[in-house]
């Protein structure tokens, strides 16, 4: 639905496999849950690097009729997801330049904390900036190293940057891969025959038939070319900071995120959410699709019936997001329905994975009692978001988060519940395993591990409109 946190993006890369143009393609239709309002794909056919980039999902990128002109056995892809005034093609990715390294091309899901301050140092050297988006800092770094080769300047480059930042490159004719030193945003290596694949998600693995082999670790710089693989950098930070809410929403549950299946995960935060807050009542209801795993897991720990209520149209997609919070809310009927033969005379449970506006969630409660439901009872698989995120997700402010200006009891009158739980903290990292890593949790409490933006998140360009995050 449209009341949630959106990340900006997913990464796809291919080498030494003479479809990757293609399989890049499939594998971003893989990742398109991670963003659906630009795309691209870059390729590097030996002499040159070239790319084609689309507005909406790569579906729209395979029927633009310059992609099957671009040829190589290497490629690199990307789907974006922006703000408001962000969102054309001028920031859409991989951004190919020009460097004194020769050739390259960069895809990046995550944010540049320091952007701000690396972004004074270099302009006085005079870099022309092709975007609004941080991810060029990482090539404009490269540009004015003086580092000769493509790989050392890159390691160079990533080394000045802080924040969360998973990243494919072509460049020298490699694939070059990089991941920020707290292992913020997800990234791994598989196997197609005698290819190499890089990605976002394992669900990208899959639909290209290549075999899971590892995560990218924190802190961890590796190419990928004719020679093998060689690891350039490894400088993991003493603590890694994984995005819990990878698992809580952004993931796809077939992936397998930080080593433990989404599906899975999100199936124990239901149980868990029946365990802390259970309630009298007749039947759960999925908010679909967000909510779906989550209500499977409070079925089995509750024992009340689950049923499928509420409806999802599945011809609207995020790209129907409206600017306007209002108008958004006003069109939530248009992607979701209520059935009276399922709600009618039920005291009801819905169940989803977050609230972080309000506005949909208000509007679907007073779907449910329309549709006849006596009580309307609100459980979310997430501890309440009272922060805004730095490191790759689409809030800069506390204004954002009703959770950070209301109580629960407020919360639940401003929707119109009956009542409202959220899962406890402890309860979401029992459900991750905190065996299996250290996890961000700065949305829920305020705690940043990681250091802050200078200006909060906001970079301003001389000429161009300013941006709340950056891909």
């Amino acid at each position: 639905m449209d009341d949630k946190f959106h990340e900006e993006c997913g990464v796809f890369g291919v080498c030494g496999d003479a479809n990757a143009v293609m399989h890049t393609a499939i594998g971003l239709c893989a990742l398109q849950h991670r963003g659906q309002e630009s795309c691209g794909v870059a390729a590097d056919d030996g002499r040159e690097v070239t790319r084609v980039c689309s507005s909406g999902s790569p579906a729209a990128l395979m029927s633009e009729s310059a992609f099957g002109t671009l040829r190589g056995n290497l490629a690199v892809g990307h789907v974006r997801y922006s703000t408001v005034g962000d969102t054309g093609l001028q920031n859409a990715q991989p951004i190919v330049m020009d460097c004194p390294q020769g050739q390259m091309a960069l895809c990046h899901n995550g944010q540049i904390v320091n952007f701000d301050e690396l972004k004074e140092e270099i302009d006085p050297l005079g870099p022309i900036w092709r975007t609004t988006s941080d991810s060029e800092l990482v090539l404009q770094l490269c540009r004015v190293s003086r580092e000769k080769d493509a790989a050392s300047a890159i390691v160079e480059a990533v080394a000045r940057i802080s924040g969360a930042f998973s990243m494919v490159l072509l460049a020298n004719h490699e694939l070059i891969v990089a991941r920020d030193p707290h292992g913020f945003r997800p990234l791994c290596m598989g196997h197609l025959n005698d290819a190499v694949v890089v990605c976002s998600e394992t669900c990208a693995l899959d639909a290209v038939g290549a075999q899971y082999i590892r995560d990218i670790e924190p802190g961890e710089i590796t190419a990928i070319g004719a020679d093998g693989i060689r690891i350039l950098r490894q400088s993991p930070a003493p603590t890694k900071t994984h995005c819990v809410f990878e698992h809580v929403y952004f993931a796809r549950p077939d992936s397998y995120i930080f080593g433990v299946n989404v599906g899975a995960v999100r199936a124990r935060l239901g149980s868990n959410l029946a365990r802390e807050s259970p309630v009298d009542a007749d039947v759960i209801v999925p908010i679909p699709e967000s909510g779906m795993w989550a209500a499977l897991g409070y079925q089995e720990d509750s024992g009340l019936p689950l049923r499928l209520g509420l409806v999802r149209n599945p011809y609207m997609g995020r790209s129907f997001i409206h600017p306007d919070p209002d108008k958004r809310a006003s069109i939530t009927h248009l992607k979701v329905n209520a059935m009276p033969s399922v709600l009618g005379g039920k005291r009801v449970v819905l169940i989803d994975d977050s609230i972080v506006r309000g506005t949909t969630m208000t509007k679907i409660v007073e779907l449910v009692r329309r549709a006849g439901a006596t009580e309307v009872h609100v459980r979310i698989a997430s501890p309440p978001p009272v922060a805004p995120c730095f490191y790759g997700i689409n809030t800069s402010t506390t204004a954002e988060l009703i959770a950070a200006t209301q109580s629960v009891s407020a919360i639940c009158r401003t929707i119109g519940a009956d009542s409202l739980s959220y899962l406890s903290l402890q309860g979401l990292l029992d459900a991750v395993g905190h065996t299996h890593g250290d996890y961000c949790t700065a949305c829920y409490t305020g705690n940043y591990g990681v250091r802050r933006p200078r200006t909060a998140g906001h970079h301003d360009f001389v000429g161009v409109q300013d941006i709340k995050r950056a891909a």
